[in-house]
């Protein structure tokens, strides 16, 4: 059955939804994007994403053409309009089209579209197994905090993972990890702290990211802050990653060697269990 997308104001069939070859977001990957999770028809992190797109949009100078109350409502008549249960609304706003020039144009018109994508983001099969990943160098720009369409080299990353036989890629970087190709890495040491790098410009700054820590706070699970090198990954007792699309999903293998003994963890299972349950009560 065909989508109903969001189109600049307009709710049109996926088919006839058109954007110009001379948009920004086309010819420079000149925009910003969001995904919002949805359970049970209702958003799922909302007033996060909506906070961390209204950042980037500000990043790069860009103006939301509709207000924070309208944009709400297309979120939610996207969800009625295509009957969608459980799966995730993706957001992208370019600065628009305009005649092919490095320098932005003065009077830009953004372009604004939503689609959803049903698909189950609770009953994954890797929750039961854990997911692999292979390292590799961060070859990425150095503004990753802003949540752009750039993401050429991250998919690049992820098919030589796949290529290594692995799910995914964790990034290197100064002899740190900086994150996943599209998610948050987090490892759990020995003694059951976890640990994960600091916000600042070399990572995205994750919705979910922020909600498992204050979720491990309030478990009473102690967390650290600070950058880990591949070998602290490989050598400790559990790894995950964290999205709106996986919300926590356990890393049980690395570069070959298996995470602790190489099942997915208690405390990372533990985490996203208590994320579920916190976030689908507080679901609008």
């Amino acid at each position: 059955m065909s989508r109903t997308v969001y189109l600049n104001g307009e709710w049109l069939p996926e088919a006839d939804a058109k954007v110009s070859i001379f948009d920004r977001g086309f010819l420079f990957a000149d925009a910003i994007y969001e995904v919002t999770g949805v359970i049970g028809g209702k958003l799922l992190e909302y007033a996060g994403h909506s906070a961390r797109l209204k950042r980037s949009i500000a990043e790069l100078g860009m103006e939301l053409p509709v207000s924070a109350e309208e944009l709400l409502e297309i979120h939610r008549e996207i969800v009625r309009r295509n009957d969608l249960k459980e799966g995730l609304i993706y957001l992208q706003i370019s600065r628009g089209a305009a005649d092919r020039d490095f320098a932005f144009p003065k009077e830009p018109k953004p372009t604004l579209v939503l689609f959803t994508q049903a698909k189950s983001v609770i009953e994954n099969p890797k929750v039961k197994t854990g997911m692999s990943v292979a390292l590799l160098p961060d070859w990425r720009w150095e503004r990753r905090d802003i949540k752009t369409v750039q993401l050429l080299y991250p998919s690049m990353a992820k098919m030589q993972a796949m290529e290594k036989g692995a799910d995914d890629a964790w990034l290197v970087e100064d002899g740190f990890v900086t994150e996943a190709s599209s998610a948050t890495a987090h490892i759990i040491d020995k003694a059951g702290k976890l640990i994960t790098r600091p916000l600042s410009n070399a990572i995205l700054h994750g919705i979910t990211r922020a909600s498992v820590l204050d979720i491990a706070e309030e478990a009473g699970i102690p967390y650290e802050e600070r950058p880990f090198s591949p070998e602290e990954a490989k050598n400790a007792a559990e790894a995950f990653i964290t999205s709106a699309t996986n919300f926590v999903l356990p890393v049980t293998v690395i570069d070959g060697q298996p995470v602790g003994d190489g099942k997915p963890g208690p405390l990372s299972l533990k985490l996203r269990e208590l994320y579920i349950a916190h976030k689908t009560a507080s679901a609008i």
